[in-house]
């Protein structure tokens, strides 16, 4: 009996710190948004923390005080309210703000985007120590039907979406850096030659880049290819996204040209259907 009361008391005083720490969160995220404008990485985080607070506090009550049955009700009451209440305006939130999130295969990295539902808008946003975020570039085009998120490399996420007009477009959350973080540098300088992969090859050339799947060639010009960090490329065609080029975790960028490619890089095609990107190796 007296070790039972002992884990209650315990486990009482474990919540009660709980949902100290999810009140602090919160403040300190109300300071931070106050002063330097970040954002939740998605906008439903507040709404659940909150939740989660209250959760934790209203428990923590049951376990450490002595309460009589009609204060239990009234706590478990306002703690239920207050949970619906977020419910309430988590849902209501989802219908104006449209969060497109996705985290990393190594757990290091979230990709965000906000789209505003009334007006068609939509944000990027860099995420800073996991779950807080700052607006970084608003899309070009707007999403206007379908979309899916696919991580290329553990700091490469592209997002492909149907535009207005039916048309599809990519835009791509880079994370890292294959050089020394300090210097920029181009992709297509940097994989110059010819690459090869399972029915497809990718040749890098001063006219732009070419692309040759199952027997099919066509060629980008440089001004057709929009570059993303310092990680990916996008090959594009009449204004519409065709293929997204990255430099896998293996590749490395080096200062002298005379120094062999080392690593690989990735190919995916841009399309609704469900693909997979293809890795490629390099031939000379």
């Amino acid at each position: 009996m007296e070790d039972k009361v002992k884990w209650k008391r315990i486990l009482g005083w474990v919540l009660f710190l709980f949902a100290i720490g999810f009140f602090s969160v919160q403040m300190g995220y109300l300071l931070l948004h106050e002063r330097y404008q970040v954002e939740y990485i998605d906008n439903q985080l507040f709404y659940i923390i909150n939740m989660l607070c209250v959760f934790c506090l209203a428990l923590s009550l049951w376990l450490l005080l002595k309460l009589r049955q009609k204060q239990k009700i009234i706590i478990t009451s306002i703690g239920f309210v207050f949970i619906m209440v977020n419910t309430a305006l988590l849902v209501n939130s989802n219908q104006q703000i449209n969060n497109i999130t996705s985290i990393s295969p190594n757990l290091k990295h979230v990709f965000s985007v906000k789209e505003n539902v009334t007006s068609g808008e939509a944000i990027y946003y860099q995420s800073y120590y996991g779950i807080l975020a700052r607006p970084k570039e608003v899309l070009s085009n707007r999403i206007d039907g379908e979309y899916k998120v696919e991580w290329l490399a553990d700091d490469v996420a592209v997002l492909t979406y149907l535009a207005a007009g039916g048309t599809i477009q990519q835009f791509i959350g880079t994370y890292g850096d294959r050089k020394d973080g300090m210097s920029y540098y181009y992709v297509g300088a940097e994989i110059h030659g010819d690459w090869q992969g399972d029915h497809v090859e990718v040749t890098s050339s001063p006219e732009g880049i070419t692309v040759t799947e199952n027997n099919q060639t066509e060629l980008f010009p440089w001004e057709n290819i929009h570059q993303f960090g310092t990680l990916a490329i996008i090959l594009k065609k009449d204004n519409e996204a065709v293929w997204t080029i990255v430099l896998k975790e293996n590749f490395e960028v080096h200062s002298d040209a005379s120094k062999p490619t080392v690593g690989n890089i990735s190919l995916y095609k841009a399309t609704m259907d469900e693909n997979q990107p293809i890795m490629l190796n390099y031939k000379k």
